[in-house]
């Protein structure tokens, strides 16, 4: 857009607001408060529209104008003809038209001038059925509730403007049906979440977000510092070590929904805080836990779509079907297939970097082992995991939480599960030998120090102390809400799902 068509459109914006402005000082000078302070609604729009169809299912249409309903929400639309007024009005159910004549609303009818699109308004009278078949409501009066001094976008249909409609998410879930049903649909995602956890026995706690020390994860934290006890302190992480110290205190089965911070980049899969359910079960292993994956997923599926089949949009991608159980590919067989490495045999940094280079895979010379190796996983065999799949046994230098399998000094029990091409949950064996934690932890610092690692994880001596005292067997997860929420939705951007996602400053 042009500069001179962006001072033309800011010029009509203000030139609204000014008419909005007089509109106000007008009904205060009438004696009406455009802000008051409550509303006594009686019913929603859904519920009025169902009032409706029950009276008229059972013949009882009759008693409806004895039936008034009070309602209240916004102007989305005003068409006005003289001695009758149209206005829809939106409230988190739906829409619903408010019909409006001036020998039934007498001297109220003229409040209808001071009505613009985006107001607030309350309405009461009678549910009824228009010539065209259209549920609406018969006005016997009207108030308004809140006068909104900006407009509203000028395509009701939505807008257009990714900026605009992550920056003002409000704008969004007003002009956009899909993002209020997907803001609905993140909410039930952990509801269904926690009542699956809850029916498997588990206990739901919460951790501290200000820690010491930032660790059970490979990230770099956010630093803050806390003025009264003279100390830095960072934004968790990971909710991992402190809901294994509860195992080790004898919750045997505890987890967290919780916000996560993580100093990282912005895409269409992350954002710098989002949040996780982590998940501890003493007396399980990941095989135990992949089946809590599929089992809790496909639940939540079912509960909110119906169905553990998610149908596609786009003709070119298949139908997703979560239906246990999912299918588990082993790793280090995927990536020999694929690329022709075997890990444990091109298991030092130039080794590998000569083989990305071959498979024209970017190297990133400042990368350790572990990270060359991830981006060999993620570019060549996440982009083909599109039915869900668990992606099994990892290399011990990936995976510093980690159990050894059995017979194996360098692959860990350890599985990511992908749908749709993307991580969906990471999971353990929980390593449990303190005296091997100790030496991962250190190796870790080491990376840091000696390799410049910033997400290397962090040796954390009070988690070492508590395991100490005996952690048992322990399966462990974390699962990424958001990412599950962009699954079950069909959207591709975590800034879809988010209600407020990071944005740069303006």
């Amino acid at each position: 857009m042009s500069s001179s068509n962006k001072e033309k459109n800011l010029f009509g914006e203000q030139k609204l607001i000014d008419d909005r402005i007089k509109k106000i000082d007008s009904l205060k000078s009438l004696g009406i408060d455009p802000y008051p302070a409550r509303f006594n609604r009686t019913h929603t729009t859904k519920k009025a529209i169902n009032l409706y169809t029950k009276m008229e299912k059972e013949g009882n249409e009759s008693k409806l104008p004895e039936s008034k309903v009070s309602l209240s929400g916004r102007v989305i639309s005003k068409r006005n003809m003289g001695s009758v007024c149209f206005i829809d009005i939106k409230d988190m159910d739906g829409t619903i038209q408010i019909f409006s004549k001036k020998d039934q609303m007498k001297e109220n009818y003229s409040l209808l001038d001071y009505v613009d699109i985006g107001d607030i308004v309350g309405v009461f009278g009678p549910v009824f059925k228009t010539r065209r078949g259209q549920i609406s409501i018969d006005s016997e009066q009207l108030s308004i509730l809140t006068k909104s001094i900006r407009p509203l976008p000028d395509k009701w249909g939505g807008l257009s403007d990714h900026e605009v409609r992550f920056r003002q998410k409000y704008l969004d879930l007003i002009s956009n049906p899909q993002a209020m049903k997907n803001a609905t649909l993140r909410s039930n995602v952990v509801r269904y979440m926690r009542e699956f956890m809850y029916d498997n026995g588990f206990i739901e706690v919460e951790t501290p977000i200000l820690v010491p020390i930032a660790a059970g994860a490979q990230a770099t934290p956010f630093e803050t510092y806390h003025n009264q006890l003279s100390e830095k302190l960072y934004l968790r992480i990971a909710t991992e070590l402190y809901l294994k110290k509860l195992v080790v205190g004898g919750i045997e089965k505890v987890f967290e929904i919780g916000r996560l911070f993580r100093n990282e980049g912005l895409d269409h899969n992350h954002n710098p805080e989002f949040t996780t359910i982590e998940s501890y079960e003493a007396y399980s292993d990941y095989n135990d836990v992949m089946e809590l994956v599929e089992n809790m997923v496909s639940y939540i599926a079912k509960k909110i779509n119906g169905s553990m089949v998610i149908k596609s949009k786009d003709s070119n991608i298949p139908d997703i079907d979560l239906t246990p159980p999912w299918k588990r590919l082993d790793l280090r067989k995927a990536l020999i297939d694929k690329v022709g490495i075997d890990y444990l045999q091109i298991n030092d940094k130039k080794s590998l970097a000569i083989k990305m280079k071959e498979l024209k895979i970017h190297v990133d010379e400042n990368a350790t082992w572990g990270r060359l190796l991830d981006k060999v996983i993620s570019s060549s065999i996440e982009p083909e995991l599109i039915q869900p799949h668990f992606l099994v046994d990892y290399p011990l230098e990936m995976s510093p939480l980690a159990k050894k399998k059995p017979d194996s000094e360098n692959i860990v029990e350890r599985f990511e599960a992908f749908v749709m091409g993307s991580e969906l949950a990471n999971a353990f064996s929980e390593l449990n030998d303190p005296i091997d934690q100790r030496k991962r932890f250190q190796d870790q610092e080491k990376m840091r120090a000696e390799q410049g690692d910033l997400e290397a994880d962090r040796l954390d001596e009070d988690f070492l102390i508590a395991i100490e005292h005996g952690m048992p067997p322990t399966g462990g997860l974390g699962l990424g809400v958001d990412r599950l929420t962009m699954l079950l939705s069909g959207e591709s951007s975590i800034r879809e799902i988010l209600l407020f996602p990071a944005m740069r400053k303006q």
